[in-house]
């Protein structure tokens, strides 16, 4: 549930910067001051998912838009018996995309379950469906121990930015494991959820990035995922309080 809760702050989040609500606010923690301290550890994901079944699948749709495409994929993973034990779904420049992970009481051939998905379609709306057998769970895990932060930047939309964070990232073995991008205008906002390994010292990656967003010309913020979410809490209490009065 924290992490649903993590994915819509974050979607929320980004609609306030887009609509350039967003404004740092010296209250919330920095991590080049010398008395931040370390919010604790993330507990969230501590345990593995547990499939209700033996058999796992992952399975990714891709689909114009249309009311009735969850609905007629659930009906055909039932169809074969199976389970949705995990599921994210989002709508994108008129495209729907769907990533779920599928268990069943007996095996299939992942061919098989993409071609039962894809039957599912009609003939004005053809699913493009992808089914591979899922990851053992200790497969899933990170190669070292990580903390969850969140990277928020916003600025004026130019060729280069995801690139520019996503390799720097990248070459710090940091995981993104959720991003949400979107450009309106000249204005491009692009928050990431992390997984960013304990070893790493906080401040530096906080006055890399800084610097990064003043060469691109971007707001940069690095919080921790507990401060992020309850900063975000915070705000969204006071914004309801404020709308009541």
């Amino acid at each position: 549930m924290r992490s649903c809760f993590v994915h819509h702050t974050m979607l929320d989040r980004a609609l306030a910067l887009r609509n350039q609500h967003w404004i740092p606010q010296s209250r919330n923690p920095c991590y080049t001051c010398p008395g931040w301290q370390h919010p604790g550890p993330i507990q969230v994901d501590s345990v593995a998912m547990k499939a209700r079944f033996d058999n796992v699948y992952v399975l990714d749709v891709v689909s114009d838009d249309h009311p009735g495409i969850v609905a007629a994929v659930t009906t055909a993973v039932e169809s074969l018996g199976g389970n949705i034990d995990a599921c994210s779904q989002t709508v994108l420049g008129g495209f729907f995309t769907l990533i779920m992970i599928v268990s069943t009481p007996n095996p299939v051939e992942p061919d098989g379950l993409a071609e039962q998905v894809r039957q599912s379609g009609t003939s004005n709306s053809q699913f493009q469906v992808l089914a591979r057998e899922a990851l053992p769970p200790e497969n899933l895990a990170p190669p070292e121990k990580c903390d969850r932060f969140v990277i928020t930047a916003f600025g004026k939309d130019q060729p280069g930015i995801v690139r520019r964070f996503s390799q720097y990232l990248a070459g710090r073995d940091i995981n993104i494991v959720d991003l949400y991008g979107d450009r309106r205008g000249d204005e491009f906002v692009l928050i990431g959820q992390l997984e960013v390994p304990t070893h790493w010292d906080i401040r530096m990656l906080q006055t890399d990035l800084e610097h990064m967003g003043e060469e691109l010309g971007f707001a940069v913020k690095l919080q921790h995922e507990n401060v992020f979410v309850a900063t975000n809490q915070l705000r969204l209490t006071y914004s309801t309080s404020s709308e009541g009065v």
